[in-house]
């Protein structure tokens, strides 16, 4: 058996995680569900995502619509509560220095664009979609393996912009001094947001009450510090719907 919760962590959420993923293992056992006493954090996501023991875990939307969607089967989607999203949709920040002049996407055509990975949704396929309609895709691009790294690299000058997840930027602007530095030049348009999953084995009916329940017996503050406001269900085919970039090769899974 393995379980993760490894999309959001950071050390200063450690606990409230920990607390959550207790309630629901609890939960999931009165729905005759066994699961690990502890997250595998640190583990490969796809190590974790494919395996064939998966009880739980959270993917992004783009990896479940290239390579997980036969494999995989979708338990529910987090609700963030984000400004300017339906019900567990979430959208990306392009940011760039504070003090960079330039105040529209277009001038940053030939700027440095700082990206996570390449089948990551807020990272890449929907700045990809976003400068689509500016007529552009960015030459001069940088990959950090990470959101924080890839606004870190933007802070430094390494990179001239970036596109981060919404709860990542929310995450940095509440923990990270660096953020300060930075400032939203536009957002990319609302697309589903990073879906659990568990395996195809599992009925993923229970899991869902599981974790909806766990939830909603979280205390305020660990609440608060997790920013998520509920469960929700999103179709598969909503997830799938959303296109990808058209100039990358997904056709194998990355190594």
């Amino acid at each position: 058996m393995i379980a993760s919760l490894m999309m959001y962590q950071r050390p200063e959420l450690e606990g409230a995680h920990l607390r959550l993923w207790a309630a629901i293992r609890a939960n999931l056992a009165d729905e005759g569900i066994d699961a690990p006493e502890a997250l595998s954090q640190d583990a490969p996501e796809f190590d974790v995502w494919l395996s064939p023991d998966l009880v739980l875990s959270q993917t992004c939307g783009m990896p479940y619509r290239l390579w997980l969607k036969d494999r995989v089967a979708l338990v529910g989607t987090p609700d963030y509560g984000l400004e300017g999203c339906p019900p567990g949709y979430y959208r990306s920040p392009f940011v760039v220095r504070a003090e960079d002049p330039r105040s529209t996407l277009a001038e940053f055509r030939d700027a440095v664009f700082a990206y996570n990975q390449v089948f990551s949704q807020s990272g890449y396929a929907a700045p990809y979609a976003e400068a689509a309609k500016a007529g552009f895709w960015f030459e001069n691009r940088v990959q950090s393996h990470g959101h924080l790294w890839s606004a870190e690299m933007v802070a430094q000058g390494k990179a001239d912009i970036a596109s981060l997840d919404a709860v990542s930027w929310r995450l940095m602007q509440r923990y990270e001094d660096f953020a300060a530095g930075l400032r939203v030049l536009t957002w990319t348009d609302p697309t589903p947001g990073l879906p659990l999953i568990t395996a195809t084995s599992k009925d993923a009916t229970a899991v869902f009450r599981a974790v909806d329940a766990a939830l909603r017996q979280l205390d305020e503050p660990d609440r608060d510090s997790l920013g998520i406001k509920g469960l929700v269900h999103i179709d598969p085919a909503t997830y799938l719907s959303v296109p990808n970039p058209p100039d990358e090769d997904y056709s194998a899974l990355p190594e």
